[in-house]
């Protein structure tokens, strides 16, 4: 990769659709968390924490994800998080997050709704005011844990929401939503008529089946992955014509066992399908990437220059839940880089 893209990769304005609060908290911010809370099985020196961010697979993911989110127990933690992902991510480029945030992990430790609320309303202000990155929040049922945590999820978006709430969404094991099917349409019914965009997870480590049940059954506007969709072509000629975005995290996959390796990720052929797709990072510190280091691997592992890499900025900013206003002057600013050379 050249010096130029790369400069041109830190210069270019970007938005991050796909990141996880949890999944976004450094090194040094889980050093802090788990020397603050001790006896939680996760390490307090440097080295074996790198060491525990090596998975075997998806559920071993899972485990270590629930262990680190076990760390944050009180609403300073939860400011913490946010505001380390906006500090991380200024200097990258960042102007925009729509952070996941998943309410029933911070119930099951005792967190009051209206506290957490709080934290964030918090944390987002002083992220515009601090690092110039302005925060969203996506509320997500993680898959696995069935009604209650759609129930609870639902809850704290509906009652005590933060003020910048824009959507709802679904995560975890994909594998286990079946069995919870109609719990979560209901869910998402009542997110969508309160306003709030459907942005699930599909097609992640699951087939086609996935995809076409957050389209039909969750009423989804973004879809999180989506990887999966090329092995049906109803499915793909579908998100072709709706240009359903498809917010796609190459290192996370391959970290997570998803795709064997970065030069098998589907995100060429996903693009030469005409679909459409923004770039993101999931788990940053966790997968040891960031959001500037998957437009390097965009470049690096595929040979996409300035022209794709802008086309994927651009994505992100048009998929997202800004203002048209600020969509407008963001898209201006990545035209006048491109135009720059």
């Amino acid at each position: 990769m050249t010096t130029s893209i790369d400069a041109f990769i830190q210069a270019l304005p970007k938005v991050e659709l796909h990141v996880h609060l949890i999944g976004s908290a450094s090194i040094t911010t889980v050093l802090e968390l788990s020397r603050r809370h001790p006896g939680s099985g996760v390490p307090t020196v440097e080295e074996e924490v790198r060491r525990f961010y090596t998975f075997r697979d998806f559920p071993h993911f899972a485990q270590v994800y629930r262990a680190v989110n076990d760390l944050v127990r009180e609403p300073e933690d939860v400011a913490t998080l946010v505001l380390g992902l906006a500090r991380d991510l200024a200097p990258q480029g960042a102007r925009y997050v729509e952070l996941q945030v998943t309410p029933y992990a911070h119930r099951l430790v005792g967190m009051p709704m209206r506290e957490v609320t709080e934290a964030l309303d918090l944390a987002a202000r002083r992220s515009l005011e601090e690092h110039g990155v302005e925060m969203a929040y996506i509320f997500d049922i993680p898959g696995e844990f069935g009604e209650e945590a759609a129930k609870v999820t639902l809850e704290h978006a509906l009652q005590e929401p933060p003020a910048a709430l824009v959507g709802f969404g679904i995560g975890g094991i994909e594998q286990e939503r079946p069995k919870y099917r109609d719990a979560y349409r209901s869910a998402f019914s009542a997110a969508r008529a309160a306003g709030l965009h459907s942005v699930p997870h599909g097609g992640e480590m699951s087939g086609p089946e996935t995809v076409w049940e957050v389209i039909e059954g969750y009423g989804a506007e973004r879809i999180g992955h989506g990887i999966n969709c090329l092995s049906d072509p109803r499915l793909v000629a579908h998100l072709r014509e709706t240009q359903l975005p498809l917010d796609v995290c190459p290192t996370s996959n391959v970290c997570t066992g998803q795709v064997g390796r970065i030069e098998e990720h589907p995100l060429p052929r996903m693009l030469e399908e005409g679909l459409y797709v923004t770039l993101n990072s999931d788990d940053p510190p966790m997968f040891a990437t960031t959001l500037a280091e998957e437009y390097r691997v965009a470049a690096r592992a595929f040979g996409f220059g300035k022209a794709e890499l802008a086309r994927f900025a651009r994505n992100g900013v048009r998929a997202s839940y800004l203002g048209e206003g600020r969509k407008r002057e963001l898209e201006a600013e990545i035209d006048a880089l491109v135009g720059a050379g």
